[in-house]
């Protein structure tokens, strides 16, 4: 009698190791290499319905295994979303992953500088989705596009209808980083850039309200600013300088609206012919006064703000240090010479 129960505790014994294997074995990977596969669980799918979608998917072993497994660890909640799964992950990373909610995503992000141009822009939009670059800068000045969102945005004016702008909404899409539906459209991204600028400008309207200018000089001034300044500091006070030559009816003589009006790089070398070219937004030529037609460049936050609020300064002139990027202020002439010789 004694000789049969130990034999039965020992069939016992290794029915539960081989039961205990099974089941160990059950939550190990499918797949030795690495095999991913996009799976989705929707709104209120029961979690029997996920594991036996999930071994039929072979992202999984067992269901027995799985199931023991979620009623051992009850902390598990298997999440709704669409997941990147890999076949050589065990049935615990599986189900980690989706209790974390760590949905899969398939977006396109990119990341868009300030101080840099529509074409800069339309040169990343190409390399990300595949359009044409020619088909991006066409939606931008589309004229009946524009009418559109025109009336869509308090901040677009008729003033961007003007045929010697460039590019219509230079200036008007915020720099930053935005993710984007995979199959988005160039119009989609541009509105969902418009819709970020609207958000970042809804903050200043009442200061926009007050203002003597447009809302569409006051992101040219800014565009200038953002291109000469390379520090936050110097920023209020290349405002004041611009304020006070507009005030004085003076040429504003900014080397980065003629790099805009002649379409070279602000890392190329101006020449005397480029300075002295007259257009819409070459600022270098003596004989034009005011603004340039539109912004020249997509300009950050701070450019906008100091924009709005100028420094109370007498400086009328500002010279760079192509070393360091600072900037030196001057208030006449004589000093600014003074100034070239230093650090020129």
């Amino acid at each position: 009698m004694k000789k049969k129960i130990i034999i039965i505790s020992i069939l016992i014994a290794v029915l539960a190791l081989f039961i205990t294997s099974l089941y160990f074995y059950g939550l190990t990977p499918v797949k030795n290499k690495s095999e991913k596969v996009i799976f989705t669980i929707n709104p209120g799918t029961s979690t029997k319905a996920i594991i036996d979608e999930l071994t039929e998917e072979k992202i999984i072993k067992s269901k027995v295994s799985s199931f023991i497994y979620l009623k051992v660890h009850g902390n598990f909640i298997l999440k709704a979303g669409t997941y990147e799964l890999d076949r050589k992950d065990s049935t615990r990373d599986i189900f980690r992953k989706i209790n974390a909610g760590n949905v899969y995503d398939d977006s396109i992000k990119i990341t868009f500088n300030e101080g840099k141009r529509v074409t800069h822009y339309a040169t990343l939009i190409k390399e990300k989705f595949g359009y044409n670059e020619n088909d991006i800068i066409n939606t931008i000045n589309d004229k009946e596009y524009l009418k559109e969102l025109i009336n869509k945005y308090w901040f677009l004016t008729d003033e961007i209808l003007n045929d010697k702008i460039y590019y219509a909404l230079e200036g008007y899409l915020f720099p930053d980083t935005y993710s984007f539906k995979k199959d988005a459209s160039i119009k989609s991204i541009i509105e969902t850039m418009l819709d970020n600028t609207n958000r970042k400008l809804d903050n200043y309207k009442g200061e926009v309200e007050k203002s003597p200018y447009t809302i569409h000089q006051i992101l040219t001034m800014a565009s200038i600013i953002e291109n000469e300044s390379m520090f936050d500091e110097d920023r209020s006070i290349v405002s004041q300088v611009i304020y006070k030559r507009l005030n004085l009816n003076m040429s504003l003589g900014m080397d980065v609206t003629t790099y805009y009006a002649v379409k070279k790089d602000l890392s190329e070398t101006l020449t005397k012919s480029d300075l002295n070219s007259y257009n819409a937004y070459n600022t270098r030529n003596t004989s034009f006064i005011g603004l340039p037609v539109g912004p020249i460049c997509n300009m950050g936050i701070k450019s906008i703000e100091a924009a709005l609020n100028p420094s109370d300064t007498n400086y009328l002139y500002f010279y760079a240090d192509i070393n360091t990027g600072k900037l030196y202020f001057a208030e006449n002439n004589t000093e600014f010479q003074k100034l070239i010789e230093t650090y020129r």
